[in-house]
């Protein structure tokens, strides 16, 4: 990153834009006589090759008088000229009153493009790090949340007696950089940074501003990265796709339930993944031929000698890398071709994986892959994975891992998700997750979409797709712990990371964005089995701030609306604690209602609400708690200590009679959301957690064996119904 235009220079396209700065003049030579009409105190401040720090490298000074500011300037030659920095001039400046400071900057993210920053700014930035993020354009909406969202917000509303900061201006000045038509569609990022920017009762300023220009060979994605989202079809057409793929863009059924399907790759002499993969299909019973140069059949199943004459809609290609262009150029005619080899891109091998997209280009057919495990889709008899196939749902998955995805399908299935279609990208070098995503949210087959991404590809149309779904979107990015992708020359660089763009993502397009794969299924149990619940079917659910640790955001259904009911008071302390770490708020118990408990065994009528729940204990107890407390609340999530069950106990019987009593409270409420916690599942003999959640599933309720899970679940519930 070389220097940028000097500060002067950088205030001058800031005031342009509409943000003030102070009063001025550049002095290049001894006089300072431009400068007698300022205001003072006054600063001053050196500029030149080198200085991007100024105020780290002594170049600058405050509270001067006019006739200070020769022997200042004098004192700072002689500080940084032997330090090796070049005066090129000084900018004398009106010096700002008093304030709060904040910081407002720009940075070019490599896969979502420009991104905001604003927080507490000057010595503050480093040493608090208290800032948000949030992607370009942003709307006047997007700004208050984040400022709102800051640890030390409640500066800005006066602190100590303190008169409060006029955040109008604030949001102007933020607006007027992030904003439509803001500083950010007209720089060509590196990055930009106003820092300090002091705001008062009467306005904000911005005292200090950088910008470092985009070195030459970043700047070609400039453009692409302001530009709004084309429709799949228009980004094929872009892309140069040939005619016959950009009819079908946005046509992938196929993909998912093809009427025949071919197999590139299987051995009729040594069983390779090729050879796997027929036996999957062969199994699954779908209409199916191999593709072998000599033989007649292999496996059983009946050959043909390329795929120029295989009659199918889904062609799967397990060669080499090196053969698999050569493979993909035959597939004229076939809407979807898959290819599971790896050794392109992840491998280095760019060129290989540019010569496979111009075969497919050539061919006319949309590539899966390279490097993936291929779709599951029970419902078209679609599977990459062995074992036989769970019953169709409406929970689809988009991956660009094909192991995960094998483990959330199986683990997932064992949990109790149904799945409507997955599909694996890998490398994503022609189908991408923004175009399979927008499809998704048009299926009638799906109601809640999982994504695991490691590198989005085509971040700007994913963050536009995530936008517009209209479904609950749940999110696992890996790679989320690094730190920004180059090193940083600004306090806005250093603060970006990767981690906090995903964040920003999931804030401004209300996607639920988790921490792993466990919080990853339960949040698709929890929209799966409640996702139509209630007044606005998938959107109906209410306020309030979320996100905590584990799934971020906001909405997490605050206020009267979420209750949680269960044994012990030690647990729902923890219970407690786990709801505010995922962002949801326990209010206490509504007023008009606590005479109603007074007829039930309750134990303390808080928010966690404490019952008898055990072997002993009344297995209608909870449903009658719901009868009367669920009115206000739109959640309840109900807890049991499983080993309580058979510490005083030895059968099963009363927990299934309890769970039979949840379930029948679900069926008689239909507008609220039941959820259950198991806790200390693994204390009960095999087989009786299977049982309950057998009669849980069949009401529609989602089992946990933790309160962490549930309330992650639960906040996001929320924060789908609140975006």
């Amino acid at each position: 990153m070389t220097d940028g235009p000097s500060e002067h220079e950088v205030k001058a396209l800031v005031a342009e834009a509409g943000v003030p700065v102070p009063r001025g003049v550049v002095v290049r030579g001894d006089g300072f006589g431009a400068a007698r009409e300022l205001a003072g105190p006054l600063v001053l401040k050196a500029f030149g090759p080198g200085l991007t720090h100024k105020s780290e490298a002594g170049g600058v000074v405050l509270g001067l008088a006019y006739e200070e500011l020769g022997d200042a300037a004098a004192g700072m030659r002689a500080r940084l000229e032997p330090a090796g920095f070049l005066v090129a001039g000084f900018l004398v400046e009106e010096q700002a009153g008093a304030g709060v400071e904040l910081i407002v900057g720009l940075v070019r993210d490599p896969a979502f493009g420009p991104v905001l920053l604003a927080g507490l700014g000057g010595v503050w930035t480093e040493a608090l790090r208290d800032t948000a993020l949030r992607l370009c354009p942003v709307t006047e909406a997007d700004v208050r949340g984040a400022l709102a969202s800051l640890r030390g917000a409640a500066l800005l509303d006066g602190w100590r007696g303190g008169p409060p900061v006029d955040v109008d201006a604030v949001v102007k000045v933020i607006m007027a950089v992030g904003g439509a038509g803001g500083l950010w569609e007209r720089l060509e990022l590196g990055e930009f940074e106003l820092n300090p920017v002091i705001a008062g009762p009467s306005g904000a300023i911005a005292v200090d501003a950088r910008y470092l220009p985009a070195e030459a060979a970043d700047r070609t994605l400039a453009t692409a990265t302001r530009a709004t989202s084309l429709p799949p079809e228009a980004a094929v057409r872009a892309a140069g796709l040939a005619p016959e793929a950009a009819v079908r863009a946005g046509g992938f059924l196929p993909l998912f339930e093809p009427k025949a399907v071919a197999v590139v790759g299987a051995s009729t002499s040594r069983p390779n993944f090729g050879n796997m993969f027929l036996g999957f299909y062969r199994d699954a019973g779908v209409p199916l031929v191999a593709v072998h140069p000599t033989a007649a059949e292999v496996g059983g199943v009946p050959a043909v000698p390329s795929l120029a004459h295989a009659d199918v809609d889904y062609a799967l290609v397990a060669v080499p890398a090196e053969r698999c262009a050569e493979v993909v150029r035959e597939a004229r005619g076939v809407p979807f071709t898959q290819v599971m080899s790896g050794g392109f891109g992840e491998a280095g091998r760019q060129d290989l994986e540019r010569e496979l997209v111009a075969a497919a280009r050539a061919a006319g057919t949309r590539l899966l892959g390279p490097n993936c495990m291929g779709v599951y889709c029970p419902r078209g008899r679609q599977t990459f994975v062995g074992g036989g196939m769970g019953p169709a749902g409406t929970v689809a998955l988009i991956s660009q891992s094909g192991g995960l995805a094998g483990e959330v399908i199986k683990v997932g299935e064992r949990r109790g998700l149904a799945f409507s279609r997955v599909v694996t990208v890998g490398n994503a070098a022609d189908v991408t997750p923004a175009e399979l995503l927008r499809w998704l949210a048009r299926d009638a087959e799906t109601r809640a979409i999982g994504m695991y991404l490691e590198d989005p590809r085509d971040g700007r149309e994913l963050y536009e797709a995530l936008r517009t779904a209209g479904k609950p979107v749940v999110l696992l990015a890996g790679g989320r712990s690094g730190q920004g992708r180059r090193a940083a020359a600004s306090h806005t660089g250093g603060l970006v990371s990767d981690r906090r763009i995903w964040e920003a993502v999931a804030e401004q397009t209300g996607a639920t964005l988790v921490s792993g794969q466990d919080d990853l299924i339960g949040v698709l149990a929890y929209f799966q089995a409640h996702g139509t619940r209630g007044p606005g079917g998938d959107r109906a659910h209410g306020t309030g701030t979320g996100g905590g640790e584990r799934a971020h955001g906001t909405g997490a259904g605050g206020g009267e609306q979420v209750l949680v009911v269960g044994p012990s008071g030690g647990a729902s302390v923890l219970a407690a604690d786990a709801f505010d770490r995922a962002g949801v708020r326990l209010d206490p118990l509504p007023s008009d209602r606590l005479d109603a408990l007074s007829g039930l065994e309750v134990v303390a009528t808080g928010n966690p609400l404490e019952v008898p729940v055990g072997p002993l204990g009344r297995a209608g107890l909870v449903a009658d708690v719901i009868d009367v407390l669920a009115g206000p609340y739109r959640d309840v999530v109900a807890h049991v200590n499983v080993q309580a069950f058979f510490t005083y106990g030895n059968a099963p019987e009363p927990l299934y009679d309890y769970t039979r009593a949840l379930a029948a409270a679900q069926a008689a409420r239909p507008g609220v959301r039941i959820t259950l916690v198991t806790r200390n599942g693994e204390c009960a003999p095999a087989g009786v957690e299977d049982e309950v959640g057998r009669i849980a599933a069949a009401a529609g309720i989602p089992v946990y064996r933790t309160m962490e899970a549930a309330a992650v679940a639960v906040a996001a519930g929320g924060r789908h119904g609140a975006a």
